[in-house]
């Protein structure tokens, strides 16, 4: 079944907030925009605010995602290089 917030599997969900929890990375320290994607994917992108970027407010971190044309896994996919960003930022 597909988490609804995301778009993903919830397995995928899970073992994503496991990793943000040992990272001591929380939801609430996290600042989310959405804005309009850029180059291709047609109308849909240039209509609609698919692309997210994720800001660690402790650590100023930032990264942006707009792989999809699809805003919820837009979202997974950006949470998912943030925790990849403050791994490498971590744990050198």
């Amino acid at each position: 079944m597909r988490d609804p917030l995301f778009g993903v599997k919830q397995e995928k969900v899970q073992a994503l907030r496991e990793k943000m929890e040992k990272l001591g990375l929380r939801e609430t320290d996290i600042e989310e925009k959405f804005i309009r994607s850029q180059g291709h994917g047609g109308q849909k992108v240039n209509k609609a605010s698919t692309c997210v970027q994720l800001r660690h407010i402790p650590s100023g971190i930032t990264v942006k995602c707009q792989e999809s044309r699809s805003q919820p896994l837009n979202r997974f996919l950006a949470r998912r290089l943030l925790v990849e960003k403050m791994e490498s930022h971590l744990l050198g």
